[in-house]
């Protein structure tokens, strides 16, 4: 009897590597140290399940700013229509929302869980509540992980264990000397998808305040811009966060730049318009204090604020306002700046760019080109995407060729 497929993490990309292995004929051990599978899976969606995106493979690596090209075999043997149907067909009827972001229609990430789960269990894969802690290696292959103190034989290993982010749900950078041990390179794991710290306090001051339909651009030193989308953002005690802000920061090269978010208050008027607007305003309440004039265009947080940035007096009639103040204020209403100082901690970020170098991993399998029988699926591997489902998607097409990859390994190998 062939030794069995051990898969190592128990999230998206490793119970889909389970599954596919199990379904392409292999026995499948799959460790997993929580006593829950799936725990980063219950929190993604604001605990929705944002599972893929409605598009097409090049839709996908559109969205792929390291390395997509390395996704091109996955994504497109597994795109998200066969996602969708994989999941429909384990009885997780969905629905596809503003932006192509598909959820459950139950809006419950749980669902997706114990789909997977049931799925797993009626398949006959073995589960067991472990850390991997080395792989067995002899003469350049893999042949068994040592877990528990103990050494499970391996005729195939899937390293699925994640990265760095949400290390609550067991995220602990695993992988990444596991995949040294076998003579990988690392490609040093860095936050993605992760909000903004501020240079300064002007952020603090507006905490808690949520903006909904502002442009956001982010600009480096030389003044180009590497970003620009309309949404939603929030203002923080450290800085920015929310949809706009998690997108930026994936579009940054923190390493090496620094970087001014530019928020667009008012996208929707010109600048001309927006004068005219004030004018309009002014005219008819020409004696109102400026601080009370600026609720009329501004949530009251920001107010005070804006107050300070045009270096206008609260108190100051507004008809009493310069044409040089007037054509400050429609400036700073169009392009309201926020010097970042860089990202939170990796442990706050969505997902953990960086993490196996793509060149060292046969893309159509996802087999290492080190050790035979070892395979590499989802956040291990240098490979991520901006926000919208593509991560979960990375994961699904990743966890699907490596199972699949794993399972034809064994019965050509013979093992």
């Amino acid at each position: 009897m062939s030794l069995p497929v051990v898969v190592l993490g128990g999230g998206a990309a490793g119970m889909m590597a389970a599954l596919s292995a199990r379904e392409a004929g292999a026995a499948v051990t799959l460790l997993e140290p929580n006593e829950k599978l799936g725990r980063k899976l219950y929190i993604t969606g604001k605990g929705r399940c944002n599972l893929t995106n409605n598009t097409t493979p090049q839709g996908v690596l559109e969205h792929v700013p390291r390395n997509g090209r390395f996704l091109y075999s996955a994504v497109t043997r597994f795109p998200p229509g066969a996602v969708m149907a994989y999941f429909e067909e384990l009885g997780v009827p969905l629905k596809t929302e503003r932006g192509g972001r598909v959820f459950p229609c139950s809006d419950r990430a749980a669902d997706v869980i114990d789909a997977l789960f049931f799925a797993l269990k009626r398949r006959g894969v073995t589960l067991l509540h472990r850390r991997a802690e080395r792989l067995v290696l002899e003469r350049g292959r893999v042949i068994g992980v040592t877990a528990g103190g103990e050494t499970l034989p391996a005729g195939a290993v899937v390293v699925a264990t994640g990265g760095l982010s949400y290390p609550a749900t067991g995220s602990t950078g695993d992988g990444y000397w596991l995949a040294e041990q076998a003579g990988h390179t690392i490609v040093p794991p860095r936050p993605s998808l992760v909000p903004l710290e501020e240079a300064g306090d002007t952020c603090a001051q507006m905490q808690g305040l949520s903006l909904r339909n502002v442009t956001l651009t982010l600009k480096n030193q030389k003044k180009k811009a590497v970003f620009q989308e309309q949404g939603e953002l929030l203002f923080t005690h450290f800085g920015l966060s929310g949809p706009l802000v998690l997108s930026a920061s994936a579009h940054a090269n923190w390493a090496k730049e620094t970087y001014t978010a530019v928020i667009d208050l008012k996208p929707a008027l010109e600048e001309a318009k927006l004068e005219a607007r004030i004018l309009r305003d002014i005219a008819q309440a020409p004696n109102k204090a400026f601080h009370n004039f600026l609720e009329g265009l501004l949530p009251r947080k920001m107010v005070p604020v804006m107050a300070q940035r045009v270096e206008i007096p609260p108190d100051l009639p507004v008809n009493a306002l310069t044409r040089g103040q007037r054509r400050h204020l429609v400036e700073a209403m169009k392009a309201f700046s926020v010097p970042i100082a860089g990202t939170r901690p990796i442990k706050e970020a969505i997902i953990t760019a960086g993490g196996v170098k793509t060149g060292e991993v046969d893309p159509g399998t996802m087999m290492s080109k080190k050790v035979a029988g070892l395979f590499f699926a989802g956040e291990v591997l240098d490979v991520d995407g901006y926000t919208g489902g593509f991560n979960l998607q990375i994961a699904w097409c990743t966890g699907r060729a490596a199972g699949q990859g794993a399972a034809r390994y064994i019965e050509e190998d013979g093992t």
